[in-house]
């Protein structure tokens, strides 16, 4: 763990099988990581770009896509798995998640059996489900959970979704705890998205001369307070999308800005080497009061959290698939 003494962890949000080989093995001994996420992007980036898969996808051919693009990722998330083991068994985190095909999101069966199957295909105690915080997928967050599955519900951008996913995981582990007494929990995190905030809304908080790259930092540690007013054992809030456009910033600023107790931030490699360079201080959360005050001064502006929170998660979404329909026709 990054910070034993306000049980801060740092995930890395990459995988490619060169890297896990490699530099991934020591950031782990360096206790810098202790954890791991990825997306379709982030397969997508690897599968194209990295010359450690062109001999496995050119001996796969006459197979689907699909059926390819699920043995790679499932070898890479196994492995990733395997060196992050002693941390899970250490209780030191020690996860690595793994995203349902995004084009079901909207389909609840088809989630939890796809999330089940992608489970039982890498067969290791340490990986969770990803799975996008829609509607349907708070139902399919919470069969996974009564499955005993662990569960890194993603895309989270709005309290009200933030609220979805804790109802989900509660009601999963109830369901749970019913069928396996005095068991280890299913673990949860719920993915709050920080950074795409201050670029889609940072002009019009210029233009109402208020500050800029602040509206990420307060509406994650808002869904922060509601996670942590919960206290629930099994469930840590875990900040996404922590990596920084342009030279504006400097690169881990939201890595700093959000290292707050009993929290995780998964950020990409480059974030992480920043963030390394300079000993980072520990951050109090800004009040419940101060936060909601923040929000009032942005009502009082006119900036529209509401079509920002509905139009981040549909630009999610909709990124997420176009990058998991590219690698399929990349594999075809």
């Amino acid at each position: 763990m990054y910070n034993k003494n306000i049980n801060f962890s740092l995930w890395c949000d990459f995988i490619e099988r060169e890297f896990l080989n490699n530099e991934f093995v020591d950031l782990i001994s360096k206790d810098i990581i202790n954890g791991a996420t990825s997306n379709p992007a982030i397969f997508k980036s690897a599968f194209v770009g990295s010359e450690a898969y062109k001999t496995a996808i050119k001996n796969s051919h006459k197979r689907h896509p699909k059926d390819i693009y699920e043995t790679l990722a499932t070898q890479d998330i196994k492995m990733a798995a395997c060196k992050l083991l002693k941390n899970y068994a250490n209780n030191d985190d020690g996860f690595v998640s793994i995203e349902v095909d995004p084009n079901l999101h909207d389909n609840v069966n088809a989630t939890v059996e796809e999330g089940k199957r992608l489970h039982q295909m890498i067969k290791m105690p340490n990986v969770m489900i990803k799975v996008p915080a829609t509607k349907e997928g708070f139902e399919a967050m919470s069969a996974l959970m009564a499955d005993g599955i662990s569960v890194n519900a993603t895309l989270i951008f709005s309290p009200e979704q933030a609220r979805g996913c804790l109802d989900a995981f509660k009601d999963g582990v109830a369901q749970y705890q019913k069928r396996f007494v005095n068991t280890m929990l299913p673990q949860g995190v719920i993915s709050i998205f920080v950074s795409r905030f201050d670029r889609l809304l940072d002009d019009k908080m210029q233009e109402k001369s208020l500050p800029k790259s602040q509206i990420g930092i307060m509406n994650a540690t808002k869904i922060y307070h509601m996670i942590k007013d919960e206290n629930l054992s099994n469930v840590r809030a875990l900040f996404a999308s922590t990596g920084v456009k342009g030279n504006e910033l400097r690169a881990d600023y939201y890595v700093r800005e959000l290292m707050f107790e009993n929290t995780i931030n998964t950020a990409p490699l480059d974030t992480i080497k920043e963030f390394i360079k300079q000993k980072a201080e520990p951050k109090v959360a800004t009040s419940k009061e101060n936060v909601d005050s923040f929000f009032s001064v942005l009502k009082n502006a006119n900036i529209d959290l509401q079509t920002a929170y509905r139009d981040l998660l549909n630009d999610g979404l909709k990124a997420f698939v176009v990058a998991f329909d590219d690698i399929l026709k990349g594999l075809k």
